[in-house]
């Protein structure tokens, strides 16, 4: 496997609202997208960050803390080696991510940019 890079981060939290204004008042990221209860924020390096509120739906395995996605080139392969080496995946794979728990516990994800 080769990761590149961090490319995306995601945190649910039960006082999304007061982070999203702390991102967008104190650290000046740029809001891209929003709707009830999720935030997208794009940064200047092409990474992201969404915001999850408690209501939102589909996000309920993101309970360890924030979640850092690893940038690889080839998703495909790189799901193939986490199976290999027993790696507990999180569900299907999005069309451009992968959830999976690091021996920490810990939820982290593969990202590949350019799909879907």
């Amino acid at each position: 496997m080769d990761v590149i890079g961090i490319s995306w981060m995601g945190v649910r939290s039960v006082k999304a609202p007061a982070l999203v204004r702390f991102f967008q008042e104190v650290l000046s990221l740029e809001l891209a997208h929003s709707e009830k209860d999720f935030w997208v924020f794009d940064l200047k390096d092409g990474s992201q960050i969404e915001v999850f509120g408690e209501e939102f739906p589909g996000k309920e395995h993101l309970t360890t803390g924030p979640v850092v996605g690893f940038l690889v080139e080839d998703l495909a392969g790189s799901i193939e080696e986490l199976k290999e080496n027993g790696v507990e995946l999180l569900g299907p794979p999005g069309p451009s991510w992968q959830h999976f728990r690091g021996p920490d516990g810990r939820v982290y994800e593969l990202k590949q940019r350019g799909v879907g």
